[in-house]
């Protein structure tokens, strides 16, 4: 069953129901705040507001869009882009470009206007879905990308080269257009960087979409009278696909636009959350308040949160046993899972298996895991190997890369995930390494090579290497290891001043100047300089907090 006759399912039996709602409880003049400075969650009201629609209006809202694309042309296959920030109008449009049978793009809001570019030409996107965060961005290839393709713009004053979403939309009929969909259709295309550079667009059909409802229900029995706050990105696999468990259900979400301590809890409170997903920094950021005396649980009314669960990144144990002696009631869980494997789980802890935590779990709902050596022949329980998934959530492909498929998927379709892991006498799957070159950093995915390519445009630099170090906070932080050109001066300072040309997030924690070690063939040799700087395996380390 397609994954829009849930919603029609939805409306049909709990129509007047509200089931998102949008809240933005920080007042932040970002007037003069750049795109590259922006933070995981970025509140762009300038008051406090909150905004809610029932299942009727959503639905209603996902037809007129579907509506609008097949007036435009679009159909069964064709793509269109979504570039917005969380917000209430994110997931009926993502749910109308279902309901045509095109694909839906969802693209990260942290991509520079060249990276837009490309993964819309990659995708081969025949519209491009983006908010008011992204006019300067978007007017910069405005120009390149308009050939062909459409522009819709929503949000007040809609610029020249685009063509307003609401009022496109308001006399498009709210019915449904009807279009057959079957499980074997494609769905969506997610982007995933690799470690070469640009994302790689990953390709997912309804079959995917579907097994994720169900993974997450079956994970966090997750009921109709639960109501989910959903913090992450809604671009991101992980935060949709935990909130489609509600969405199975027919139950409520809250969208909050804000990560502070006493924000999340407030808003758990007064929206009555029974679920809460939240990354590492944002658990930690908690916990110090607390213990800061910062924000008193005796302020709000916490006793219907029954849930926190967490991933993104490896959980240090320390974290959960003093979240644990906080909140000694909750259920606690994590999940592992790639945008090429969307989950929310493919491997998951488990409700009733805390004393497992440092853990990833076991395979979640529906998957078979391995753990192979380098000839993909399964290890002997204990030895660590490269852990790969099997399941119906497993992607099609690479979109329009066979070779890079071929790397990561066998005939069978499993997939090789690059991250090393073993497994203990009780089945349970610890992650020890990383095959692949990336560092987890608060939740968001750093690629070394771009940080790299930018700071060797320094004119003293001779060479760098970017790897990750262990960060309480963040999980891992990007260090930046810097030998200089003979004859040449530079300091911290000059270095940093370089980088705030650099988004935010991937700017290096921390500058060491150093001789950079490569092996005969010319590659930088990353595993000894994480040996150097760190000592061990970073997420071995990560996993024993």
């Amino acid at each position: 069953m397609p994954i829009t006759d849930i919603l029609e399912r939805n409306c049909k039996l709990y129509g007047d129901e509200v089931c998102l709602v949008e809240v933005n409880p920080e007042i932040k003049d970002n007037r003069r705040v750049t795109w590259k400075e922006y933070e995981l969650i970025e509140s762009n009201s300038p008051s406090y507001f909150r905004r809610e629609i029932t299942w009727n209006v959503f639905n209603e809202k996902a037809n007129r869009f579907a509506n609008l694309l097949i007036q435009r042309g679009i159909k069964k296959g064709d793509k269109v882009a979504i570039l917005l920030m969380n917000c209430l109008e994110w997931l009926p449009i993502y749910f109308g470009i279902l309901k045509t049978g095109a694909l839906a793009v969802p693209l990260n809001f942290r991509y520079s206007a060249d990276e837009i570019k490309y993964c819309v030409e990659l995708a081969e996107a025949d519209i491009l879905v983006f908010g008011p965060e992204f006019i300067g961005r978007v007017e910069e290839i405005a120009d390149e990308i308009m050939t062909n393709r459409l522009l819709f713009f929503v949000g007040e004053h809609t610029p020249i080269y685009a063509e307003d979403y609401l009022a496109q939309t308001m006399n498009c009929s709210s019915q449904s257009p009807m279009i057959r969909l079957n499980d074997e259709d494609d769905a969506a295309i997610y982007f995933s960087s690799g470690t070469t550079g640009f994302p790689k667009a990953i390709l997912h059909n309804h079959t995917s979409l579907m097994h994720a409802c169900k993974v997450e229900q079956n994970h966090h029995s997750t009921r109709k009278e639960d109501v989910f706050l959903c913090i992450p990105p809604l671009y991101h696999t992980g935060a949709k696909m935990h909130w489609f468990g509600s969405f199975l259900e027919g139950g409520k979400a809250v969208l909050l636009k804000g990560t502070s301590p006493e924000v999340i809890l407030r808003t758990a409170s007064e929206e009555h959350c029974s679920i809460v997903w939240l990354l590492v920094p944002w658990a930690q950021d908690i916990l110090d308040a607390l213990d800061r005396g910062d924000v008193k649980l005796e302020n709000y009314e916490l006793d219907q949160w029954r849930l926190m669960h967490i991933g993104a990144q490896p959980v240090p144990p320390s974290l959960i046993k003093r979240w644990m002696a906080y909140f000694p009631n909750h259920q606690y869980d994590t999940n592992y899972g790639l945008s090429e494997c969307i989950g929310p789980g493919c491997v998951h802890l488990g409700l009733e298996n805390v004393h497992k935590v440092g853990a990833i779990g076991k395979a979640g709902y529906g998957w078979k895991t391995k753990i192979v050596d380098e000839r993909r022949n399964e290890v002997a329980k204990g030895e660590v190997g490269e852990l790969a998934v099997f399941g119906p959530g497993v992607m099609t492909c690479y979109y329009r890369d066979p070779k890079a498929t071929a790397d990561v998927m066998d005939e069978e379709g499993w997939l090789y995930t690059g991250d090393m892991a073993q497994e203990d006498e009780d089945g349970f799957i610890f992650l020890v390494d990383r095959k692949k070159d990336v560092i987890i950093s608060g939740g968001e995915n750093l690629y070394p090579v771009q940080i790299e390519d930018f700071i060797r445009e320094y004119n003293a630099v001779k060479d760098v290497a970017v790897i990750g170090l262990p960060d309480k906070r963040l999980g891992e932080k990007a260090a930046a290891i810097i030998e200089l050109k003979e004859g040449f001066e530079c300091t911290i300072e000059d270095i940093e001043k370089f980088c705030l040309k650099l988004p935010r997030y991937k700017r290096p924690k921390e500058i060491i100047f150093a001789d950079i070690p490569r092996n005969p063939t010319g590659k930088i040799e990353k595993p000894k300089l994480r040996k150097m700087y760190c000592g061990e395996s970073l997420v071995a380390a990560q996993n024993r907090g």
